[in-house]
């Protein structure tokens, strides 16, 4: 079975799946891949159990199960499965390609497992490309943030040169009448004042 690889790769890739924190395909996909029933594939695995361990394949769990109907359209059909699928990782889908031993299985396993590494290679690539952009930001907050300091600091002493001025350029004010009441002697005195100013005149 002669496929495109730029065509069919990333027709894999979509397939591929993070369930439990690992990249896998669920059973469906990788027969409908290698060209047989999914009962086919699953008995072939169970003759062969001991060829794949835990980090192979594990069996889904209801709740797995249900979220990757929701998540996935094209399987859909696992909503009326009495049946638990298997999840194959990139190790158990060799495997499977090994145990089923046809030639389109050998040949799909070839791809199977270059869409394993171009999803690898990709994340590590959007890791990096994260990574760089996270210490970008960094030094980003980090010079407004001295931008911040700097200009805070310069409005500041651009105040105070202001104030200053504003102080040195603004008359002093008059003296205001004090507050309170006036003493007897306060009230007197104005009058002997004028009454010797009158004495003085002719």
């Amino acid at each position: 079975m002669s496929t495109n690889n730029t065509l069919l790769v990333p027709r894999i890739e979509s397939r591929i799946q993070v369930i439990r924190g690992l990249r896998v395909m669920i059973d469906v996909d990788l027969a409908t891949l290698y060209g047989v029933q999914t009962k086919r594939l699953n008995e072939q695995v169970k003759r062969n159990r001991d060829r794949f361990p835990s980090d192979f394949l594990f069996q889904l769990t209801l709740d797995e199960k249900a979220e990757v109907v929701a998540n996935c359209d094209h399987l859909q059909n696992l909503k009326f499965s009495k049946t638990l699928p298997f999840a194959f990782t990139e190790h158990g889908a060799i495997q499977a390609a090994n145990v089923l031993a046809s030639s389109q299985a050998v040949e799909m396993g070839i791809y199977v497992v270059r869409a394993f590494v171009q999803l690898r290679q990709s994340l590590s690539a959007n890791v990096d490309v994260a990574k760089r952009l996270a210490d970008l930001e960094m030094k980003t907050e980090s010079l407004e943030m001295s931008h911040d300091t700097f200009s805070r600091n310069t409005r500041l002493q651009l105040r105070q040169l202001l104030d200053a001025v504003r102080e040195l350029t603004t008359p002093p004010e008059p003296p205001k009448r004090p507050i309170g009441f006036l003493t007897h002697e306060d009230k007197v005195a104005p009058k002997s004042s004028k009454t010797i100013k009158e004495k003085k005149s002719p």
